[in-house]
């Protein structure tokens, strides 16, 4: 009999809350297995362990202190408002924080990647904007063609810092366009044009995006099971993609609590990438 014969309901998830580590890992293990729709859902503690800072803990961005912007929230520095109030302090703050250019994918994501090409994982919603789980994927996966497919299905919900785009005539320009400009604020170079460039990201007081939403929705409301690794759900609307989840299994990894840690069947107070290594395919 394996751990998830013995209860259901109430009791199957005080049940599974009360497992020792090893335990856990085997419930885990067992929740994959039995499941035929799985969704990931994941955020910035997925990409720390890769070097990326997140934003919210101790050492994250929004707790560091630079001269140059303290006269401004980090809100207020990744906004619309700031984009095109204050462009030439937007654009400074995004060429200094928000740079993925070198970091490499890590374990979680390496995971995540094989989960998805042996068919156990149906999508990746990421918060992040880094790419990394794309990257991820075209590493792993046994060719280029493949690996566009799959990451067809990683929907990033906050955009992307790969892509840019002229907000004027729509033009896109190359992943590295506003990190190597030279302009304070970067222009288009279409003739007649000049609006500004900017990156396909998620501004505060922005829309997310439509498809990216919509596909989460959907994956959300069909999974069996829902993973929540490495984001403290404090962020709306996105924190909301829990809401549509009416699956059997929901587990959570993350370090610290989170809003639905308790409501959890599975919580893992760990590295994101040291708990996604047990996981047996």
């Amino acid at each position: 009999m394996g751990y998830l014969d013995k209860y259901s309901g109430r009791k199957e998830r005080e049940y599974l809350q009360s497992l020792g580590e090893e335990e856990k890992y085997a419930a885990f293990n067992e929740m994959i297995r039995q499941s035929r729709h799985i969704v990931f859902f994941g955020g910035a503690g997925v990409s720390t362990e890769s070097g990326v800072p997140d934003f919210r803990s101790k050492n994250g961005l929004y707790n560091q202190h630079d001269v140059q912007f303290d006269a401004y929230t980090p809100e207020y520095l990744l906004s619309n408002d700031c984009l095109y109030a204050h462009s030439d302090v937007f654009f400074e703050f995004y060429r200094q924080k928000m740079n993925a250019k070198g970091i490499e994918p890590n374990k979680a994501h390496k995971k995540l990647a094989e989960m998805m090409l042996k068919g156990k994982l149906d999508c990746i919603i990421t918060q992040n904007i880094d790419g990394l789980h794309q990257k991820a994927m075209d590493e792993t996966a046994p060719d280029q063609a493949t690996a566009d497919r799959l990451n067809q299905f990683v929907y990033e919900i906050h955009g992307s810092t790969l892509r840019n785009y002229c907000d004027t005539c729509g033009a896109k320009y190359p992943s590295d366009y506003i990190f190597k400009s030279t302009e304070r604020v970067p222009h288009c170079t279409r003739d007649g044009c000049h609006g500004i460039i900017r990156p396909d990201v998620t501004l505060y007081g922005e829309m997310l995006p439509e498809r990216a939403w919509r596909k989460s929705e959907e994956a959300c409301e069909t999974a069996d099971l829902m993973i929540i690794g490495g984001t403290s759900l404090a962020v709306y609307p996105a924190a909301n993609l829990v809401d549509y989840f009416r699956g059997s299994w929901l587990v959570v990894i993350n370090r610290g609590a989170t809003s639905r840690t308790v409501a959890a069947d599975l919580s893992f107070d760990d590295s994101i990438g040291k708990v996604l290594s047990h996981v047996e395919l």
